[in-house]
């Protein structure tokens, strides 16, 4: 049992680590880059932030699959899938495959075509366009972090158990 102790505690500092990043890059940065004159510029310090962050984003995504994962394995909770009431689980699974895609797919796509001299034409309003996303996956991630932690405790919608 205190593997599942372990798992849990990596699993919420995962968490931590990666939603609170999705805040401070949609909260913070996104806005920052938004308002600033120079679209390049911008772009250039969103790409070299990018590099920094992308690695540290994955390692946390990763903890959280594999934690995530062990838990449903060891405590065999399967059935929960099927369960209208565990909800929150459902969404867990779809924010992490979301990001996972993002990060490890078209994350790595993207910088690579930034990479290519010809990408100097940046759109006006490309980081607000961002900023949006940024904030729908940001909700729906709080969202399910307050069900999950509700839902853990306890808290369900009424119905069959």
């Amino acid at each position: 049992m205190d593997e599942l102790i372990l798992a849990r505690v990596l699993h919420v500092l995962g968490v931590v680590l990666w939603i609170g990043g999705v805040a401070m890059v949609t909260l913070v940065l996104l806005p920052m880059l938004a308002g600033m004159p120079s679209a390049t510029e911008a772009m250039e310090i969103f790409a070299r932030f990018r590099q920094r962050f992308a690695a540290q984003a994955r390692i946390s995504t990763l903890i959280v699959g594999l934690t995530g994962f062990y838990m449903v394995y060891a405590l065999d909770v399967w059935q929960r899938f099927v369960q209208w009431q565990y909800w929150w689980m459902h969404t867990m699974v779809l924010i992490w495959l979301l990001f996972s895609v993002m990060l490890f797919a078209m994350e790595p796509r993207s910088r690579r075509q930034a990479a290519v001299p010809a990408q100097k034409n940046i759109p006006p309003g490309m980081f607000v366009k961002i900023q949006r996303k940024h904030m729908a996956l940001l909700i729906l991630s709080l969202i399910t972090i307050a069900g999950a932690v509700a839902g853990s405790h306890g808290w369900l919608i009424p119905g069959n158990r």
